[in-house]
């Protein structure tokens, strides 16, 4: 699939899409890369701070979002369907040449994050990964004396070196985690679980380091057209599964709610295979995710009919979010 036959979108029509999923408590939202990604989610009824600056976003006791809208940015809806069911989420792409962050790839000190959603972190001190990811670069925030200490103790090595203190630690000393691409960040306060443990309901991060190695943006499920390159996504209520994957009645309302989205926010092409088209020859839509597109419909025709599939749902990683550990 290639951007040539995506309109502009402009910016007002872009902010209303994110004001919109912002002021929404039912949507999730990701950022990040094929093997690491931080996620912010909140309760209905969670305590919400408003943000200080001109970026859009929020802040809970848990985590926090912060957004600004670039020209260039480019949102795209899509589903991904597999024999159970299917995903969704809007896409938050930038252009290939306009999306590259640090991509450092040994553990390096920042300085202070002046750009925090809150001011009170904004001393706090900010620590790159160095996970070399080509559009987000994911980092750690401090200002405990001790964790600064050991983090300091691993700049200049790989993150996952044996040799580097960090790894061993991490969890003990849950320091903020910050994710950040060109157009925005999301922070994560929570606790960081220890070996064995899940991520908690709410705003949580995932770094995979099997995954990482193979420098994807995306999975290879994800529809996104060539020269654009995912860096977050909208995750807005699902019709059948809550914030964090589990399953709830059907809600055709959440359905017809995203159809909406994909008819405004879709690749044409892709959006003409869902309404029954073939893809065109030599077209940007590969056969797979024309397959995909269709085991959606189909999947969304049976639950509108109350016949859901019975066998347990398949989870595709990263469309949605990431196995529970290791995580960060």
């Amino acid at each position: 699939m290639t951007a040539a036959g995506l309109g502009e979108p402009g910016l007002e029509a872009v902010t209303a899409l994110l004001r919109e999923a912002l002021a929404d408590p039912g949507t999730a939202w990701s950022l990040g890369s094929f093997g690491a990604i931080a996620e912010f989610l909140r309760d209905a009824d969670e305590p919400v701070i408003a943000l200080s600056d001109r970026r859009l976003g929020l802040a809970t006791a848990r985590g926090a979002i912060a957004l600004d809208v670039l020209p260039d940015l480019r949102p795209l809806a899509y589903e991904t369907g597999f024999s159970s069911g299917w995903n969704h989420a809007v896409a938050l792409c930038l252009p290939e040449g306009a999306c590259a962050m640090g991509r450092r790839t040994v553990v390096t000190e920042l300085g202070p994050d002046g750009e925090a959603a809150r001011p009170e972190d904004r001393d706090a001190i900010l620590f790159d990964l160095g996970l070399g990811m080509l559009a987000v670069d994911a980092c750690m925030r401090t200002r405990d004396p001790v964790a600064l200490a050991c983090l300091r103790a691993g700049v200049g090595r790989p993150l996952f070196d044996p040799a580097n203190p960090i790894g061993a630690r991490l969890a003990a000393m849950s320091p903020h985690r910050v994710f950040r691409a060109r157009f925005g960040r999301i922070e994560v306060f929570s606790d960081i679980p220890g070996p064995g443990g899940t991520s908690p309901d709410g705003p949580h991060t995932h770094v995979l380091p099997k995954l990482l190695k193979g420098r994807r943006t995306h999975a290879a499920t994800t529809p996104i057209p060539a020269g654009l390159v995912l860096c977050a996504a909208i995750h807005p209520p699902h019709p059948y599964k809550d914030g964090m994957g589990r399953r709830i009645p059907f809600e055709p309302g959440r359905l017809a709610s995203f159809r909406a989205l994909l008819e405004r926010w879709a690749d044409p092409d892709w959006l003409a295979i869902k309404h029954g088209g073939e893809p065109r020859l030599g077209g940007p839509i590969s056969p797979k995710h024309a397959r995909s597109a269709r085991r959606a419909t189909a999947s969304q025709a049976q639950h509108l009919r109350g016949e859901s599939a019975d066998e347990e749902e398949e989870m595709h990683a990263l469309e949605r979010r990431l196995p529970s550990h290791p995580s960060s």
